[in-house]
């Protein structure tokens, strides 16, 4: 079976299912909302958000999970807030079984912007 390529973000999020497509809609849409003039892209086959052409903050559906990595230099409280959320050195996952935290991954993506000023 051939692996699917994706060409753009849209292609990539309409390849879930409803509900997943929900939260993935909305968690790119914080990230917009965060970001101002970001883009987006698909790299590594998932949903990239960049800015100044750059890539700045990945998200991905996986079958249990929500993925948003990498994971920015942070202050001690939002560290404390995503310790829960942690795999790995970079990555965050957000069950899909639980309320995704949408201010919680804004707030990730303002850190990024924050540790570029």
């Amino acid at each position: 079976m051939a692996e699917v390529k994706f060409t753009s973000v849209d292609e990539y999020i309409g390849s879930f299912p409803a509900d997943v497509q929900e939260v993935l809609q909305e968690i790119r849409r914080r990230l917009h909302d965060v970001v101002p003039g970001a883009g987006e892209k698909i790299s590594y086959q998932i949903p990239t958000i960049t800015l100044d052409g750059k890539a700045l903050l990945y998200f991905s559906a996986w079958k249990e999970h929500i993925s948003v990595y990498p994971i920015p230099p942070v202050d001690d409280p939002l560290a404390a807030e995503l310790e829960q959320y942690q795999a790995g050195k970079g990555t965050l996952k957000f069950p899909l079984k639980q309320p995704i935290p949408y201010d919680l991954i804004a707030r990730v993506a303002q850190a990024f912007l924050d540790s570029r000023a």
